[in-house]
């Protein structure tokens, strides 16, 4: 059964931030693949890696997921072994779902996880960010 992460996007404004940031670090990076090291190691990774995707929450509201690839050991400076969730370079922009702040990460069940959105069609723009937000605090999908 599939399960995901949700996770706080902490230093960055929008989606595209998220998006500028992983692609500045992504030559740094081991198979140039983006990854979000933790410290603790999912405890239910299998459920996690048939299918999961971190959700990630910017400025209080989820806007985006990326899949996990696998899950990977990495020692740091401290020699303390820590978890990197390898990522797809894909983000697929979700629909806005409020979420208060949090510690760490939380699972998130598939059932509840926000869909989607649909991609848009030529000539058509994503709606700003702002007003996604006040949309989806009303409700609307």
């Amino acid at each position: 059964m599939t399960l995901h992460i949700l996770k706080l996007c902490v230093g960055c404004e929008s989606v595209e931030d998220l998006e500028h940031w992983q692609r500045q670090r992504a030559r740094d990076l081991p198979g140039g693949l983006p990854r979000h090291v933790t410290r603790m190691w999912p405890k239910r990774g299998d459920a996690v890696l048939d299918g999961g995707s971190i959700y990630w929450v910017i400025k209080g509201t989820v806007l985006v997921r990326q899949r996990i690839l696998r899950l990977d050991p990495v020692e740091g400076e401290d020699g303390i072994t820590r978890c990197a969730l390898v990522l797809d370079p894909e983000l697929v922009r979700t629909e806005p779902a409020p979420r208060r702040p949090f510690q760490g990460w939380r699972y998130l069940n598939a059932e509840d996880a926000p869909r989607d959105l649909p991609a848009t069609r030529p000539g058509e723009e994503a709606l700003p960010p702002d007003l996604a937000e006040k949309l989806a605090e009303f409700g609307w999908r």
